[in-house]
């Protein structure tokens, strides 16, 4: 059998309200398990893109699977 791989989960919501797209930095390193530090660290080398609303920073779920997806492989 075949392990299904984990997935980052969509922030709850009412069942009105649409998904969340985007993460504050606080909830996007909750999501990978890495402080707020290691997060900007890894913006500013380039390797976990961000988007910046006016001066707001926010993560994008589908960047933050894609940066976990990138880093699998044999320890």
């Amino acid at each position: 059998m075949t392990a299904k791989p984990p997935t980052i989960a969509t922030p709850t919501a009412g069942p009105d309200d649409p998904p969340k797209l985007l993460l504050t930095p606080r909830r996007a390193a909750e999501a990978l398990s890495v402080c707020e530090k290691t997060l900007y660290n890894l913006t500013r080398r380039g390797e976990l893109p961000a988007v910046k609303i006016g001066r707001a920073v926010r993560y994008a779920l589908s960047d933050l699977q894609a940066f976990i997806d990138g880093r699998k492989g044999g320890a």
